[in-house]
């Protein structure tokens, strides 16, 4: 036992004074430290603000303390944390798997208005840690989900998952298609698609602690959306649809890809914040 107590609002201000050399911005500093303490108690914010005078237990100080440090090093809060949100749900996350962002919950989401009245096949191609696929298998437990990522790493982390959220996901190592049979109603896709060039402008804990292949492509990050489009009619049912995430400044130029192949309507999305992020493409049957 530590000899000292510690109430929420006294290892909050604690955590302050640790981070101000670190992170300069105070609102982005206490967000991170709210976010950490939440996270790590399962409260809502306000929870967190109703127990700010409430002695803190030693466990929980200690872990806070280490998660402090950690975010010190550099470290994204969510791997201090070991977990991340999507879709109203916390998923585990480390340094083996992307961190799940909004924008992807808007990917998820169109997927699932798309087909609320349906039951479909689905594929997730680059799980990661599985936010995806298990999210769709979860809110339409009818679907039949599966879910491929070339990472093995990444597949121990989306499996871990899948088994916390009792979710029925049937997953597989594959680069792409390669060792994938069949064809699929919904292919969906969050696939590495920044470029090397914009590794300078990037937030520096981003490429210093997410997994490089989830983040990076080829030819200006366009690389496995090419690879993709190649086969991709071969594992589309004939009114088959595809999702994909895609970065702001790529939409042209998957409109023009994915337009070029036979018999399909290729629809471009904004996200909340107006860029372009989402690109759909459905087969026609003519």
């Amino acid at each position: 036992m530590f000899e000292e107590q510690w109430t929420f609002e006294a290892l909050r201000k604690w955590g302050d004074w640790q981070l101000e050399p670190y992170i300069q911005n105070t609102e982005e500093r206490l967000a991170q430290l709210d976010y950490l303490l939440t996270g790590m108690m399962n409260w809502d914010y306000s929870q967190l603000k109703n127990n700010y005078n409430t002695v803190i237990e030693d466990e929980k100080r200690l872990r806070f303390m280490v998660a402090v440090r950690a975010i010190k090093g550099g470290v994204p809060v969510q791997y201090a944390l070991g977990h991340a949100p999507f879709y109203g749900r916390e998923f585990n996350v480390d340094r083996r798997v992307l961190i799940p962002r909004p924008e992807t919950e808007e990917l998820a989401d169109w997927v699932l208005k798309d087909h609320q009245n349906s039951t479909v096949k689905v594929l997730d191609i680059g799980t990661g840690s599985g936010a995806i696929a298990i999210t769709l298998a979860l809110e339409q437990p009818n679907w039949r989900v599966f879910a491929s990522d070339i990472s093995d790493d990444a597949l121990t982390v989306a499996q871990e998952n899948a088994a916390e959220f009792n979710a029925t996901v049937q997953f597989i190592e594959s680069n792409l298609f390669e060792k994938i049979d069949g064809q699929f109603d919904v292919i969906v896709s969050n696939p590495p698609y920044i470029s090397e060039d914009e590794r300078d402008v990037m937030d520096e804990s981003v490429w210093m602690f997410e997994p490089e292949i989830a983040l990076f492509a080829d030819d200006e990050g366009l690389a496995l959306y090419r690879q993709i489009a190649q086969e991709l009619l071969k594992h589309l049912t004939p009114t088959g649809t595809a999702y994909f995430e895609i970065g702001y400044l790529q939409g042209p130029a998957l409109v023009k890809l994915f337009s070029s192949l036979e018999n399909v309507k290729v629809e471009l999305r904004q996200d909340m914040s107006g860029l372009d992020r989402m690109i759909k493409v459905r087969r026609i049957v003519k």
